[in-house]
Order: C-alpha cells, then sequence, then structure tokens
C-alpha cells in the first residue's frame, strides 16, 4: 500500500449525513488540483500510483464514493446514483475550498465528471474520461450487471487473483497471476475474520440500470465540456465504450482528444504507457 507519509486521509459529509473518504497527496505548487473518481465498484486505490508518480507536482485527491472503501455505506439504496455523487464531490470541493480541479474519471467517474461539468462548469479545469461517454454498448452493460453485488469472497489474495482472471481475462489478456493478485488487492479487502471480500456495499447493484442506448442528458452535459480541454481514453478491446462514440464525443469538444489505450478492454488501468502519458501532457497544459 502507499507510503503513509506521502498522503493524508481525509473525511468530509454529505447534505444527507454520511462521513465520507478520500486520498490527498498534498503539494504546495499552487498548480490546479487533480480529483480523481473511480468506477461503480471501485475505490481511491485504483489511483495510488497516480499518487507516486505526480506526488509533488499538484494536489491530487482520490475519492471513495459513497458505499465504497472507507467510505460511509447509505442508508438508503436510492442515494447510490450519479446527481448525489456530484453532491458528494461539490461538498468535497467546498469543504477543501478547491474552487477548480482536473478530473480523472474512470466509467462511472466519468459519468460524474460530466453530470458535474453540466451543473458547475467554471469548477472543472480540464477532464479525463476513462472509457465512457453519453451512450454505452449493451454488451458491456449487462456483463457489469451480472457482476455487481455478488458478494463472493476468498480464503486468500490467490484465490481472488485465480478468481478475477477466470473472469475479466479478455479485459486484461496480458496480466499474469501476479498482476491479477495485484489487482485483487484494489478490488477487495480482508474483513475482521480474514475473509478477502469485495470493498463496496452490495447494494449499489439496486439502483444500477443496465439499459443501454444513448442519455440525451450525456450528451447535453457533453455540450457544456465544448471549450474544457478533454482527454477521452479507450480501452482498445472495451466492450461498453465503442470507437464510433468516442469519435462522435470529439464532434463536440473544440478541446477534445482521443487515445486509445491497446490490448485492455473496460477499463484501462490508467497503468499503461499510453494512460499515463496523455495523462501527463494534459497536466502539463494546465497551470
Amino acid at each position: 500500500m502507499s507510503d503513509q507519509k506521502s498522503y493524508q486521509d481525509i473525511y468530509w459529509e454529505s447534505d444527507d449525513g454520511l462521513k465520507l473518504h478520500a486520498w490527498d497527496y498534498p503539494s504546495d505548487s499552487g498548480k490546479t488540483p487533480v480529483i480523481c473518481i473511480p468506477g461503480l465498484t471501485r475505490n481511491a486505490r485504483d489511483f495510488q500510483h497516480l499518487g507516486t508518480i505526480f506526488h509533488g507536482e499538484r494536489r491530487i485527491l482520490m475519492l471513495d464514493l459513497r458505499g465504497r472503501g472507507a467510505s460511509e455505506y447509505a442508508k438508503d439504496s436510492s442515494t447510490y446514483n450519479p446527481r448525489q455523487y456530484v453532491s458528494d464531490v461539490v461538498m468535497l470541493m467546498d469543504e477543501m475550498k478547491i474552487d477548480k480541479a482536473i478530473f480523472i474519471g474512470t466509467s462511472l467517474g466519468g459519468i460524474v465528471t460530466m453530470l458535474l461539468a453540466k451543473t458547475d462548469p467554471q469548477r472543472v479545469a480540464a477532464a479525463v474520461l476513462n472509457d465512457i461517454g453519453p451512450e454505452l454498448d449493451q454488451t458491456g452493460l449487462d456483463r457489469i450487471a451480472s457482476n455487481v453485488g455478488q458478494g463472493r469472497s476468498f480464503d486468500t489474495w490467490a484465490h481472488a487473483g485465480r478468481d478475477l482472471a477466470e473472469n475479466n481475462g479478455d479485459i486484461f489478456p496480458d496480466f499474469t497471476l501476479r498482476d491479477w493478485i495485484v489487482f485483487a488487492k484494489k478490488v477487495y479487502r480482508m474483513n475482521s475474520s480474514g475473509r478477502i471480500k469485495l470493498d463496496y456495499d452490495m447494494k449499489i447493484a439496486e439502483p444500477f440500470s443496465s439499459k443501454g442506448g444513448g442519455s440525451g442528458a450525456l450528451w447535453n452535459a457533453l455540450e457544456h465540456m465544448k471549450e474544457i480541454p478533454t482527454l477521452i481514453l479507450r480501452g482498445e478491446l472495451s466492450d461498453l465504450f465503442s470507437q464510433k462514440i468516442a469519435e462522435k464525443m470529439l464532434e463536440t469538444l473544440d478541446k477534445g482528444e482521443l487515445v486509445t489505450v491497446p490490448r485492455v478492454g473496460h477499463a484501462p488501468t490508467l497503468e499503461e504507457p499510453a494512460s499515463l502519458d496523455a495523462i501527463s501532457q494534459l497536466l502539463h497544459r494546465i497551470d
């Protein structure tokens, strides 16, 4: 895990009283900070490597959305929805006195970023949309729906890694067992009885919709990002986010760039050279 000296655990309260958690990698550079928002079943650990690579260059906050990681679980599962996540992010920014940030959003995190740009475009200095757009493929949605909320548990990290490899091998075809065990430690946690379990509230599955097709609200949100520097990352093997939709997004974005990450599906880990190079170039363009 991360060096405890390089980041701080910070907490803030949502508008409905939940205690939410993030990792805060500080910087005195004065540059626009970065806020990282993970995917549906993921947490701050997905971005841990960015804190190491860019440490000190600018402040980086990595969020646990409600019901994930060290954030509290919601009492009402209907609050596991993108608009509530936007509210939670705004509360964090206000609490930390962050007027504007560069957002890195993976999958659901990218949806949250788009919606935030619609309601508060002045808060978004730039954006990375990782394998997500306003229109999603049914194949990927069906795969996610079949997995989310399935509370499997394991005796060892090796068992967890092998299970991930068996079920997700086509997403990361070049992963070794060692890679899968590292991946498992991002997705799972060891509970007090020594069992390795998924690190999220199973109730996040309840409001999840697997309805495919386009979202008019998200296409409209993308219009509000027209002048915002936006990096679109797409996994070459993605079953959720098509090349066609990625290219269509560029027609809306005056400052958009599309980078395809080779030999990965949904979603790139952001540890790939293509991902890191593109993110680094975007960050260097923003003060």
